[in-house]
């Protein structure tokens, strides 16, 4: 599915991606975004739709719960920082993220 090499993106790249995922910003140069659910079985079921995802994409978040909090890093350990599959991820878990 990813090409063997996969590309470490440019900060004028990132910066141009960001505006295109609502909700994350740049934490110590991984993607991060941090969602507040009502309470712990929400936000663990939250996670598990995007344990799902993430198997499927084959690119794994760096995350915590506590009760209803979920925080995100995404970084591509191979490329040695941020890559599209950061971007493709955040899309990804944006589109899943409950409205309200």
């Amino acid at each position: 599915m990813w090409p063997m090499a996969i590309e470490k993106l440019t900060d004028d790249q990132v910066r141009d991606r960001l505006a295109a995922v609502p909700g994350w910003t740049l934490d110590q140069g991984k993607l991060f975004r941090e969602l507040k659910f009502p309470d712990f079985v929400e936000a663990f079921a939250f996670m598990t739709k995007i344990a799902i995802l993430a198997e499927q994409q084959a690119h794994h978040p760096e995350w915590s719960n506590v009760y209803g909090t979920v925080r995100i890093h995404l970084t591509t350990h191979e490329a040695g920082g941020l890559s599209a599959r950061d971007f493709d991820l955040a899309t990804a878990i944006n589109a899943r993220v409950p409205s309200g």
